[in-house]
């Protein structure tokens, strides 16, 4: 957090240049202090602090110091550390749980809430309006997009998951204004879904993606929840992203079970319901 801080600096207002500054030189106390010191301490106005912390990608200063307290007070460094081929497995225990953990650190100090928020009021509506929402992933996103899928379908939704090119092609093509594509990618390079999510955009549907900022498949969002690391995933098959990715859906599907709120309970209890009395048939 604090290296996206100090490249931002050149792209800020002389004003909010020393609101970064302020942040680099004490992070515990600008965390914890109230705004008007900060301001002060800055030498700017109460609103420059706040416009400094959207600035830099957060929804207003609450959030800016709520990641900020956490990316300064973490006990694990976010170092990701590569597998050697000399470790031992005590080190490579260490190495990719540390990584993992970091890497899921990292996503909650660096993920842009309002994209969640547009996100998951674009699902939602799907959802109570019927509307599709297909999951598209290809390869180890695949099967992501299954596990999403699978998490989506129990909220009564209408709900697919699409790992074929092919498929997801003419998949894309039957989307409707109202419908929403959510693209699954680590590299954001696969063709299959760059085309995919250019056909989806043409039909009229949303597009959530979620991939690694920067990448040709992220420019075509129009909304993007970014999934960054420094996984290698040209010499391992990918285990960071995959867990980033994971997150991701659950915080969808908790944020549109949330917002289904009363229509979803019946669903979910019946659910139980016919499952617990499945089980009682099998062991009978």
């Amino acid at each position: 957090m604090l290296d996206r801080i100090k490249a931002s600096i050149p792209a800020l207002p002389p004003a909010e240049q020393r609101v970064a500054k302020l942040v680099l030189a004490d992070p515990r106390s600008f965390a914890s202090l109230p705004v008007a010191e900060l301001a002060e301490r800055a030498h700017v106005s109460k609103p420059t602090v706040v416009r400094f912390c959207r600035s830099v990608g957060y929804d207003g200063l609450a959030d800016f110091k709520l990641k900020l307290a956490g990316s300064v007070n973490e006990g694990v460094p976010f170092v990701h550390r590569a597998v050697d081929e000399d470790d031992k497995p005590s080190d490579i225990i260490v190495k990719v749980i540390d990584n993992a953990v970091s890497a899921l650190l990292k996503l909650r100090n660096d993920a842009a809430g309002h994209a969640f928020e547009r996100a998951i009021e674009a699902l939602a509506q799907a959802g109570k309006s019927g509307r599709r929402i297909e999951f598209y992933g290809v390869g180890n996103s695949g099967i992501v997009a299954q596990d999403a899928q699978h998490k989506f379908f129990r909220l009564g939704v209408n709900t697919v998951a699409c790992s074929d090119g092919h498929v997801q092609v003419m998949s894309a093509t039957m989307l409707k204004p109202g419908d929403c594509a959510v693209i699954i990618s680590n590299s954001g390079r696969s063709r299959d879904l760059l085309d995919a999510a250019e056909i989806a955009r043409k039909k009229g549907a949303t597009s959530i993606v979620i991939t690694a900022s920067g990448s040709p498949l992220a420019q075509q969002a129009q909304i993007l929840l970014a999934a960054d690391h420094p996984e290698d995933y040209d010499r391992y098959s990918p285990m960071v992203s995959r867990l980033l990715h994971l997150t991701i859906i659950d915080i969808l599907t908790t944020g549109v079970a949330l917002r289904l709120g009363e229509q979803l309970r019946p669903v979910l209890q019946e659910i139980k319901r016919n499952l617990r009395a499945k089980r009682y048939t099998e062991e009978a």
